[in-house]
């Protein structure tokens, strides 16, 4: 299915009963992912110390060395799909569509009487050969939050990589896979006893 392909409304449709095989009770958004999928989870935090926020070139390099390492170990080889939110406070607002990206999915995120602060979600997609580095425009704009909710992930939805800024949670196909993951970088993980 390339790109084009999915504009067509059935593939989009088979998208997304997909993902709500693999990912029941989550919106397609990075912070929404239902905190069942914990038993997969894993948090890796960006610079050393749990620093937050790079400064300077050589932090952002830090940054960037740490995501692709980790999207390298998930994705060398394959295909993925990178899904970027907009939010907008009407269901038909016009919204700053991701350069290459489809629009998947939409709805009403947060209700209000008042419609000035309704929010609705929009969830863009971009299906992409999967190439250390070829992400990280879209990751410094994470690191430095001008973007929020990316989520990154193989074609079949098996496993998800949410960058924030700061770090990235990732969730994998089986905590045994997670375990792995999780030793061969110890060192990039939070002291904090339940790994936030």
């Amino acid at each position: 299915m390339d790109l084009a392909g999915l504009t067509e409304l059935a593939d989009l449709t088979e998208l997304t009963a997909l993902w709500e095989r693999r990912w029941p009770g989550s919106l397609p958004v990075g912070h929404e992912i239902d905190g069942r999928a914990r038993e997969v989870w894993v948090r890796f935090h960006s610079l050393p110390e749990s620093k937050r926020y790079p400064e300077g070139e050589r932090e952002y390099a830090v940054v960037l060395e740490r995501h692709n390492t980790v999207l390298d170990r998930l994705f060398a080889g394959g295909e993925v799909y990178v899904l970027v939110p907009r939010w907008t406070v009407s269901a038909d607002a016009p919204v700053e569509i991701p350069r290459g990206s489809v629009r998947w999915r939409s709805w009403l995120q947060q209700d209000d009487p008042e419609p000035e602060f309704r929010t609705y979600c929009h969830v863009f997609l971009e299906r992409r050969p999967w190439r250390r580095g070829c992400l990280d425009g879209l990751l410094r704009q994470v690191a430095d939050e001008e973007e929020a909710g990316v989520i990154v992930t193989d074609i079949g939805l098996r496993r998800l990589y949410h960058p924030y800024d700061g770090g990235a949670d990732v969730f994998l196909a089986s905590a045994e896979e997670r375990d792995r993951l999780r030793e061969r970088h110890a060192d990039w993980l939070s002291r904090h006893p339940e790994g936030f």
